[in-house]
Parts: structure tokens; sequence; C-alpha cells
């Protein structure tokens, strides 16, 4: 067995450092980068992390400037990642951080684990990157990998032993970031790239599980938004948002646009936003006097979890304008916005 386990080591290390990905946060050891990394990393694909990162390194590049930043101003860098409580909970961490230790990042698991929103993954991570603790890690690839070299599911502590048994101690931070690869590039849930494993010879399963369970329908449903612009000009003047309640249970106190509700219509009208839009008689008259018209502007797909939206933006004004302000154009890069506002917003040309 410790001959095997070895020989995993030596396989996987080499493999990794032939084929690992250039990614930007693997340029440093630096605690506060890794963190940073970390924490977009969890539920969101690489591809939509890079940016991010960067813009946030450029606009918070060390912790104690993370820790003196407004919440809005973090949320208006996270914005577009999606889950954001995990921001919420980084900056209420860069200021523990600051205020308790100095600026110093804990150097282990445990004092790791101390940290608001930090949790046994991240704090793994952390600790094995950047003070070479050895910890293994278990997320979600690294998973996939342990369960189809053992030939059999494993769940919990079962997942961390079998983790710990098989890390290289002397490269933790290595061993853990090339488990994270394999299972990311080679050990795919769907057609796992066998042929070119580097452990191939190593593993009982040696593709994927049988499949135990369909995957649940998406839901679907239809949402209108309006796209209120001061004087008719969305691209130079100011558009109409509203805020979410700070009490709300998704995305707190986040700015959108105004949802345009289109109860009682007929399907063959295609709900079609009521009055304050043109009416279809009067669409030659009104439509183009007031910048509407009985079709949205465009349209797009949003998907959250488990519903996957048609998105109708409309072009005109707000059904109400009593809860909201005007926000300038130049200005919504710095603004706190949904990911669905901002997926609007780019797609009319205004991010």
């Amino acid at each position: 067995m410790r001959d095997e386990q070895r020989k995993f080591r030596r396989r996987l290390l080499a493999w990794y450092a032939c084929h690992r990905r250039d990614l930007p946060w693997r340029a440093s050891l630096d605690p506060y980068r890794v963190w940073i990394s970390e924490i977009m990393l969890q539920q969101t694909r690489v591809a939509a992390v890079i940016e991010h990162y960067r813009e946030f390194l450029r606009r918070f590049p060390t912790v104690e400037k993370l820790a003196a930043a407004r919440e809005a101003s973090v949320l208006a860098a996270w914005s577009g990642l999606g889950y954001y409580r995990r921001a919420r909970m980084m900056h209420a961490a860069a200021r523990v951080i600051v205020r308790e230790h100095g600026g110093k990042f804990p150097a282990s698991e445990e004092g790791l684990r101390e940290l608001p929103g930090v949790g046994r993954y991240t704090a793994a991570a952390i600790a094995s990157i950047a003070f070479g603790e050895p910890v293994a890690v278990v997320d979600g690839n690294v998973e996939r990998v342990l369960q189809r070299l053992a030939g059999k599911r494993l769940a919990g502590e079962d997942l961390w032993t079998a983790a710990n048994h098989l890390l290289d101690a002397k490269r933790s931070g290595d061993f853990n970031q090339a488990m994270m690869e394999l299972g990311a590039v080679v050990c795919t849930p769907r057609a796992p790239g066998c042929l070119t494993c580097p452990v191939l010879e190593l593993c009982a399963m040696r593709g994927e599980f049988p499949t135990q369970t369909k995957a649940a329908r998406q839901k679907k449903r239809e949402i209108h938004y309006a796209l209120d612009c001061r004087n008719g000009d969305c691209r130079n003047g100011e558009v109409f948002l509203v805020r979410r309640a700070r009490d709300a249970s998704l995305m707190p106190g986040m700015w959108e646009l105004p949802e345009v509700r289109a109860d009682g219509l007929s399907h063959a009208e295609k709900q079609v936003p009521p009055a304050r839009f043109a009416s279809r008689r009067n669409d030659n008259e009104n439509g183009r006097a007031n910048g509407t018209s009985t079709s949205p502007s465009f349209t797009l797909r949003h998907s959250i979890t488990e519903t996957d939206y048609a998105v109708r933006v409309w072009r005109g004004p707000a059904l109400s304008r009593d809860f909201g302000n005007w926000i300038a154009v130049k200005r919504l890069g710095k603004v706190a916005l949904t990911g669905l506002a901002r997926k609007i917003l780019r797609k009319a040309a205004m991010l």
C-alpha cells in the first residue's frame, strides 16, 4: 500500500508540474491572494473567476484595503460571481484579520477556521498552499478522484481520511492543487479522460459510476424588467434601479432593474407589460414617442439553481419610481448589482 501511495504521489506531482493550467492565483503563495481565489472559486467556474480575481485585487490589493472598504464597494467588485454571502463574510474576515491579528493571516488550519466564512476546505487549502501545513483538502473535484480511485462511493469523514492517507506531507500545497487539477481537467464528472490520466493503473474505477438518479429538470419561468433611462439616453445618462431590502433572503442590499409585473394578461399577448407601455393598437403613435413598444427590446436567458428564466427587457418607464434611484451610467461599474442586472446592462452596452 505504501509503495502504491508513493507511486501515486510521484506520478501525480510530475503530471501537475507539466500540465497545470496557468492561473493568476498560482503566481503567488501570499495567503491573502490564496484566500481570495479559494473563496471566489467556491461554486463558480474557473473561467468566470479569472477576470473578477484580477479586478478585485486591483481594487483591494491588501487585506488592509479590503478591511477598510465599504461593504457596498466590496459587493460591487464581487458582482457577477453570485452567492453574495461569500463576499460579506470575506469582508468581515478581513476586518478580523486586521483588528485581531495585525493584518497577518493565522498560519494553521485551526486558526484559519476561526475566521468568518472559512470552513474546513478553505482553511486546509490556505494552510497547505500558503504555509505548507500537511493537511489535505476535499472539494468536489477531489471527492470524485478519491471515489474513483477507491472504486466505491465515499462520504463525510471517510473522504477526509482517504485524502490525508494519500497526501504528500512534504509538498502538501502542490499535492492538493494537483488533486484538484486532476479532477477539474481529467477526472471530470462526465466522460473522464482516463487514457490521459497519470494514475490510471492505480485507479479501481477507470470511468464513471453508474448513474443513480436522473438530474432534476429545470423549472421554466418568464420575467420582465424595465430598462428605464432618463431622457431616453441609455449610454451616457442615468438608469433607474431599485434596491433589494437589506433583510431579503437573496442578495440583500443589491441593486437591480425594476421588475414589470404582467399579471392577468393573455398568453396570446405574450405577457406584454401593462398600460404604461404602449398598447398594440397605439404602437405607431405612442411607441416612437416614449421609446417603448409591444415587443421587448431584447431577451436573454438566466439560470439559477433549478430555474431557467426567460428574461424580457423593455425600454421604457418603470411602473413606479417611488422606490429606487437614478444611477449615472458611468457609475454602474462601482454599484453592487445583482448578476442578472449586470447581464442585462452588459447586453444593453451600458457596462
